[in-house]
């Protein structure tokens, strides 16, 4: 009989807690530290069982992050029993995605971190998983950085990984799985080069180590089909792909002749047939496109139902938008029922008991 591989979870190290502050209630909301403090004077300790869930279909993010939490933040990990579902695991509104059985006093001071923890990373996980189904199984690089603070990276790089995407742009975004980030030859990069596409494709490639797949945005003249060409015949099989990224606000110089019947701004259905045609035509099927600029759920299920021929999606800002908030509620307290109402105990075979 095989025997079934335990699904594991990421060292509590991987984080960098501020285990001090955690565990002084530096992050957490003053009410539950003055519960903490009500409790201890009085000398009580109740035996509790908290329910942790949300309200949405979504997929669960942050789940090892909040273990940690409480793993090196609690004061007495060792004396808490706590069951729990994977991060990447797909949930159910109300579903409960953990539940911690303990003194109460040991670990009341993190229930803001931790569920704070939870409902970042799943609206991560869950907004990321959303694109990863409307692209049909094309990759989905993870581009949203420049849009949020850089103290996000790591845990939100991390969600979209479970989640499916393919790739991320950040180093810090990587780091939880030993990954690094990707990138093409961008914007800036062509400027410093005086607007040279090419000249400035050709110094990226001779720089960059082998097993770097060059991908080239080609969009810096507003003349995609033209640089896409240009750059293919200069870099050969050095060419992994182009990236087109043109404005909302334009429209790029090899739609001019076609204005009328549809909206040609931006990165369209026709730009990127025209793109494909053009490169099939001069033998360079090989080279990839990738598509960004704006790109969601919505517009990405379009160009599969319409089969654009598109490789790879760049997602950004997107990613990182809505809430997924998550609640926790004490359900039992010494053996006994003790949920407000309208809520009560949700036991959740799913869950595995943390070691």
């Amino acid at each position: 009989m095989a025997t079934e591989t335990r699904r594991q979870r990421l060292d509590p190290d991987v984080f960098d807690l501020p285990v001090e502050k955690m565990r002084e209630g530096y992050y957490t909301d003053q009410y539950f530290n003055h519960t903490r403090a009500a409790l201890l004077d009085d000398g009580r300790h109740p035996r509790v069982v908290m329910q942790v869930f949300q309200k949405r279909r979504a997929v669960l993010g942050g789940m090892d992050e909040a273990i940690a939490i409480l793993k090196l933040c609690s004061h007495g990990w060792d004396e808490l029993s706590v069951h729990a579902l994977f991060d990447g695991d797909e949930i159910e509104p109300w579903e409960t995605v953990m539940t911690i059985e303990g003194d109460y006093t040991l670990y009341a001071h993190l229930e803001t971190v931790y569920l704070g923890v939870l409902a970042r990373r799943t609206l991560i996980s869950t907004n990321v998983r959303r694109v990863v189904d409307a692209a049909n199984g094309k990759p989905i690089l993870f581009f949203p950085a420049r849009h949020d603070h850089h103290h996000v990276q790591t845990g939100d790089g991390y969600a979209a990984h479970v989640a499916g995407a393919i790739g991320v742009s950040t180093d810090a975004q990587s780091s939880w799985w030993g990954g690094r980030g990707i990138g093409t030859v961008p914007h800036g990069l062509i400027a410093a080069y005086g607007g040279d596409t090419v000249l400035a494709s050709r110094k990226f490639a001779d720089w960059a180590p082998a097993d770097v797949n060059v991908v080239v945005l080609v969009d810096f003249e507003n003349d995609s089909v033209r640089t896409s060409l240009e750059v293919a015949r200069e870099l050969g099989d050095r060419l992994w792909g182009v990236r087109l990224d043109t404005s909302r606000t334009l429209v790029d110089r090899s739609l001019w002749d076609e204005l009328g019947d549809f909206d040609p701004r931006g990165v369209n259905e026709r730009l990127v047939r025209r793109v494909r045609e053009a490169l099939d035509r001069e033998g360079f099927e090989r080279v990839r496109i990738v598509v960004s600029g704006g790109f969601d759920v919505q517009r990405i299920r379009e160009f599969e139902a319409k089969g654009v021929p598109v490789d790879s999606y760049g997602v950004g800002s997107t990613l990182i938008r809505g809430e997924n908030d998550f609640t926790a509620d004490i359900v039992m307290a010494d053996g006994r029922p003790a949920a407000k109402v309208g809520r009560r105990f949700r036991p959740n075979e799913r869950m595995e008991l943390v070691e």
